[in-house]
């Protein structure tokens, strides 16, 4: 069985509970459950998140876990000092411990380390000797892992499920939360659907549809149809509220999911641009060296180096 301690504190934030729905499905795919939570504060009892709503808790004892994690809060927020001691002393007995939030940066001296792109400046000041990765998703250095907060905490739940039990757990998992793609601790925290950032639910539902659609090809006259709009009105339209056009909008579409799946080695560099609707990987190649300035084998190898 593995112990999996989730430590709470005043005004963590909600989302981060989805961590035991993660852990839930991995039990409900296997013959036996592997998994065993158990949820955690200093002094146990009730501990209010930031939406207000309370989550009973046992206190911090000698109780042995494989893995602890914090559940971060919204303001990177650094634990009480019997927390961090408890971490302290617990680091050296478990296998794993982090979370999205500064209270695992207590723990590090010259390892790598994620935050929310929020609180990434604070946290280069306040922790110079822990080498910040910006704008990634997850990252673990030495049985510390440290994650972007919010979303990203499925993320972290979803690579240790991988670790513990191997890819295809990890996958169904994945397929049963529903999450469009299992992000790799290298992707990107910010969404080119939020960036793009269309004004009417019509250009939205547009986009939606092409990033659900980005195998097939994607001309206007498809995306005005979705959008009710003739394929004039569309091009107007989008332009307007997105400040480029839908040709632009779909590469950016297709380059975010083909960078989510570089970070699997298995999967080739001619399936990905096939399955991102590229067609093939020169193309694919133009349109990284257009946004990044970097090849998808150079992001691949970059990604293959911060999980070793």
């Amino acid at each position: 069985m593995i112990r999996i301690g989730l430590i709470l504190y005043s005004q963590f934030q909600l989302i981060n509970l989805a961590v035991t729905t993660v852990f839930e499905y991995a039990n409900e795919s296997l013959p036996e459950p592997v998994y065993e939570m158990t949820l955690l504060s200093e002094e146990g009892g009730p501990v209010m998140t930031s939406s207000g709503v309370a989550i009973e808790t046992v206190p911090f004892d000698a109780t042995r876990f494989d893995t602890l994690l914090v559940l971060g809060d919204n303001h990177g927020t650094v634990g009480s000092p019997g927390l961090l001691e408890f971490l302290r002393r617990s680091a050296s007995r478990v296998r794993r411990v982090g979370g999205p939030c500064a209270s695992a940066f207590n723990l590090l001296d010259g390892q790598r380390a994620i935050t929310h792109w929020l609180h990434a400046a604070k946290m280069s000041h306040d922790y110079p000797r822990v080498r910040l990765m910006e704008d990634k998703v997850f990252a673990h250095d030495e049985g510390t892992w440290t994650s972007a907060g919010v979303s990203a905490c499925v993320d972290l739940a979803l690579a240790f499920v991988e670790q513990d039990l191997g890819i295809e757990a990890a996958k169904l998992v994945a397929k049963k939360l529903v999450v469009f793609h299992r992000r790799t601790g290298g992707q990107s925290q910010h969404s080119a659907l939020l960036e793009i950032g269309p004004r009417s639910d019509r250009i939205q539902k547009a986009l939606t549809y092409a990033k659900e659609n980005l195998d097939q090809e994607l001309p206007v006259d498809k995306l005005a149809l979705v959008a009710h709009l003739s394929p004039r009105q569309f091009e107007r339209a989008f332009a307007y509220e997105t400040g480029m056009t839908p040709a632009k909008a779909v590469e950016r579409l297709r380059i975010e999911a083909a960078r989510a799946m570089l970070g699997s080695s298995n999967i080739s560099l001619e399936t990905i641009a096939r399955e991102t609707g590229f067609g093939d990987s020169d193309r694919m190649r133009r349109a990284f060296v257009r946004l990044y300035g970097q090849t998808p084998q150079i992001l691949r190898r970059s990604y293959r180096a911060e999980a070793a």
